[in-house]
């Protein structure tokens, strides 16, 4: 197994990890693991392209590790109960991520490779920077003052939920000629 794929592994099994740090309070250990976790997405991918390692696995994988991790910071904010994070705010993001793996699966079953688009890469970064500050928002509020309209946090979940829809957007768009109902 090459090094990105042990990377693309190693995100998946930091999931667990990360979601007991968050739910049983370990804010800053949370914040740590998952920042690990979103760098090796970055790192997987540009080792995989630098070395020639593009490999199935890897094409399978990563996209579904990402999707795994952000989803499950998403689940213990609910849990939890923070700021600016709740259920219509998830069940937006798992419905992009489903619409967009399902188009992916029959691009595969027509034996041709999506490539992301700099939207869908726009929506990751800003849903792992989004996440990160909702967990630093948790220890140290990014706010001045009790409006919401004067939070950080707020405005990166407003920009990461038009994100996410808009990339969803232009993804089904894009490849509409996948969708034949055949």
């Amino acid at each position: 197994m090459n090094t990105p794929n042990k990377l693309t592994l190693i995100r998946v099994i930091l999931v667990p990890v990360f979601m007991w740090a968050f739910l049983e309070g370990f804010d800053v250990l949370a914040i740590v693991i998952f920042a690990l976790a979103a760098i090796t997405d970055q790192l997987d991918g540009h080792l995989a392209r630098k070395n020639n390692q593009v490999t199935t696995f890897g094409k399978l994988m990563d996209p579904i590790a990402d999707k795994v991790l952000t989803i499950a910071a998403l689940v213990c904010f609910v849990e939890a109960g923070v700021d600016f994070v709740n259920s219509w705010v998830v069940m937006l993001v798992i419905a992009r991520e489903l619409i967009v793996t399902g188009i992916r699966l029959i691009a595969v079953g027509e034996n041709q490779v999506i490539a992301a688009s700099p939207w869908g890469k726009a929506k990751t970064v800003s849903q792992m920077v989004t996440l990160i500050a909702v967990m630093i928002d948790r220890i140290i509020p990014l706010r001045i003052g009790e409006s919401q309209f004067l939070c950080l946090t707020f405005w990166l979940v407003v920009l990461t939920v038009v994100l996410t829809i808009y990339s969803g957007v232009d993804y089904v768009v894009k490849n509409r000629r996948l969708i034949t109902f055949k």
